[in-house]
């Protein structure tokens, strides 16, 4: 059975195979206001919005940039907590 490169890399036979660990990772983008959560093959899993700036985080509701990381960090444990169920 050959491999593809993505899931090569992460460890896993096919992409259809769902017993192996899956992983996610924390990326900030260049973009303010922005931090991204992305699997282990690069796919986009969730877009988190912030403002730093007071005034307009209140103005629009946005989440302060700690609890954005919060957020994300969290979302990144999903798959473990998935597994546990």
């Amino acid at each position: 059975m050959t491999q593809s490169g993505a899931a090569a890399r992460a460890g896993r036979t096919s992409n259809n195979d769902r017993t192996s660990p899956l992983s996610a990772a924390v990326v900030r983008r260049g973009t303010r206001g922005l931090i991204v959560v992305r699997d282990h093959d690069g796919q986009q899993l969730a877009y988190v919005y912030f403002e730093d700036e007071p005034g307009r985080r209140a103005a629009a509701k946005l989440l302060t940039k700690d609890e954005a990381r919060r957020i994300a960090a969290n979302v990144t444990k999903l798959p473990e907590l998935l597994r546990r169920s």
